[in-house]
């Protein structure tokens, strides 16, 4: 009986989309922090969230236009913006974060400026 629930686990990992997969285990390790969803922050909200940067763009060192990072905490997206930097050690794609601050909104999409953040990935353990 114990092999068919493992066996409907499998089938389910084997064949369910791996994005699904990948922001169901974000969502879970923000849930075990005590981090707020960002699906359900507002524009306004002092936040504290925890997720994974997907993407990171930087600007180049005469520019000094700001750095920008797409968070996911499995919820949703917000885009984080440094303002006045080129570069950011440690904040890089697949970069674990707890980033506080408050949410903003531009055009539809949330975002936080300068926001404070705690990295930890394979370099904390």
């Amino acid at each position: 009986m114990a092999t068919t629930g493992y066996l409907k686990r499998l089938t389910r990992r084997l064949t369910e989309d791996l994005g699904d997969a990948d922001a169901e285990q974000i969502a879970e390790e923000s849930r075990a922090t005590g981090a707020q969803r960002a699906a359900e922050c507002c524009r306004g909200d002092e936040v504290t969230m925890h997720g994974e940067l997907r993407s990171v763009e930087t600007c180049s060192r005469s520019a000094k236009a700001g750095v920008k990072a797409e968070f996911f905490d499995g919820s949703d997206t917000v885009l984080l913006k440094w303002l006045g930097r080129n570069r950011i050690p440690g904040i890089e794609p697949g970069r674990k974060l707890t980033v506080r601050g408050r949410l903003a909104e531009h055009e539809g999409t949330k975002l936080i400026y300068n926001p404070y953040y705690e990295l930890y990935g394979p370099d904390d353990e």
